[in-house]
């Protein structure tokens, strides 16, 4: 039994390539019931976060976090089972912190409610939590119980340039040590100029325009951010080696002016701002048409993605870069490009992720989640077996790499070790809890390392 919603993953978490299995296709399930009075509500695991919050915006409210990048097709449940992160999670963490409790449809058919109060998930030990990033491999998502917070109507967007990177890890820790920002995201020059700037960036005018005012919390604050957006145009993209763009949040202008203020102050110690285009582009659109999925080229796309400690971040990037010069040649040869995404994760953590490109044919998932309009004017590849075959190496290497620095993931399904990293009295619960929710290895086998 093997569970999808959105099918938004990219890390194989609901692909079974031994056959013989059925696929649950939980994207039915798309209820919404606010409990207004409670400050909660429930959502069914196929309700994608564009639709969850264009129904609480109705009642002015919003889950703390929100949805990652690709909210018009990811899904809730989705999210969940692979502790996304985006939208919301410079101040709440990621999607499994922001889960109240949650029904869960078990291997034998019954229903398993995580949590015996609906007001707390910390009733006891945290059982809701066994099912956050577990890929599906302990259950099927039925429900899914999210807090409410009220809408903020204050807002700021700011952008920092730095031109190396120890400065820019180093600014990007410390404002995470304040816990200033609503979200926040990086990128380096290639992906900056490559794949982000394709978002006709400022780009789509009259849309952006558009939704530049309705958004604003009045004219005036809406014709500021078009000005400002219109006069960067796209130099904002290629104002430094590195760009970090930070989304703040204020019960009023004040409160986000004062916050913004104070990240301006630490920012200048290691970096210079810049036009706040691209945040600003976020804030008005934040779940964006799934274009990212081919490249600015109309080439293949695959992340991959780790979670470092901050005294670990440099030396991965310094490894990283040794990594990449002893494979230029190849990577030349083949047509293979690569650009960096960042995100600090609270406090403690910092994501750095990877994109790789290369020129091939599509595959049927494009076809099915792109406009035909889009795929019309972008440029098609033959089919291209050797880089396929050494962007499958590649990927094996660099999450080699990351396991040398002791890197922690998200979107587990089945690109990444978990199991051979516990401890072994840890490993041994987990196995017992497999065992005695699944004791077949009928659910999603190969994620988390169990069967498969």
């Amino acid at each position: 039994m093997v569970p999808r919603s959105g099918g938004a993953s990219y890390t194989d978490g609901y692909l079974y390539a031994k056959g013989g299995h059925v696929l649950f296709d939980c994207s039915g399930l798309d209820q919404v019931e606010i409990d207004l009075p409670n400050g909660m509500v429930t959502a069914g695991p196929g309700v994608s976060w564009a639709a969850l919050r264009t129904k609480l915006a109705e009642v002015g409210m919003r889950t703390p976090f929100w949805g990652p990048f690709s909210g018009l097709v990811a899904t809730v449940g989705g999210s969940v089972s692979q502790n996304a992160i985006s939208h919301g999670s410079g101040a709440y963490g990621t999607s499994a912190q922001s889960v109240l409790s949650m029904d869960v449809v078990l291997a034998n058919g019954e229903l398993l409610t995580t949590c015996g109060s609906q007001a707390t998930r910390n009733y006891g030990p945290d059982l809701t939590g066994l099912f956050t990033g577990d890929c599906g491999a302990l259950g099927i998502k039925a429900a899914i119980r999210l807090p409410l917070i009220a809408k903020r109507d204050g807002f700021e967007a700011l952008s920092f340039a730095f031109d190396d990177f120890a400065n820019y890890h180093a600014a990007t820790r410390a404002a995470a040590m304040e816990a200033i920002d609503e979200e926040n995201f990086g990128v380096d020059l290639a992906l900056s100029q490559g794949q982000i700037a394709r978002q006709e960036g400022v780009g789509q005018k009259a849309k952006v325009a558009a939704e530049v005012m309705r958004a604003a919390p009045s004219k005036l604050a809406g014709l500021k951010q078009l000005a400002s957006m219109a006069v960067s145009g796209e130099s904002a993209m290629r104002s430094g080696e590195w760009m970090h763009h930070y989304l703040i949040e204020g019960v009023d202008a004040a409160e986000a002016a004062s916050k913004a203020k104070r990240l301006r102050a630490i920012m200048a110690k290691y970096g210079k701002e810049i036009p706040n285009s691209v945040p600003g582009f976020v804030h008005t659109l934040p779940f964006a048409p799934l274009t990212n999925v081919l490249g600015p080229k109309g080439e293949r796309w695959v992340p991959l993605h780790g979670v470092l400690r901050h005294e670990d971040v440099v030396g991965f990037h310094v490894a990283l870069t040794a990594f990449y010069a002893t494979r230029e040649a190849d990577m030349e040869r083949l047509g293979i490009w690569t650009g960096g995404m960042f995100e600090t994760v609270g406090s403690a953590g910092f994501l750095y992720e990877i994109a790789m490109y290369w020129p091939d044919e599509r595959h049927a998932f494009h076809a099915n989640m792109l406009e035909k309009e889009f795929l019309a004017k972008t440029p098609i590849y033959p089919p291209n077996p050797a880089a396929r075959a050494y962007i499958d190496t590649l990927k094996q290497d660099l999450v080699a790499l990351y396991q040398q620095f002791g890197a922690a993931h998200f979107q587990l399904g089945r690109n990444y070790p978990y199991r051979p990293r516990l401890e072994k009295n840890a490993g041994a619960l987990v196995a017992a809890i497999k065992q005695q929710l699944d004791p077949h290895g009928l659910m999603n086998p190969g994620a988390l390392g169990f069967g498969g």
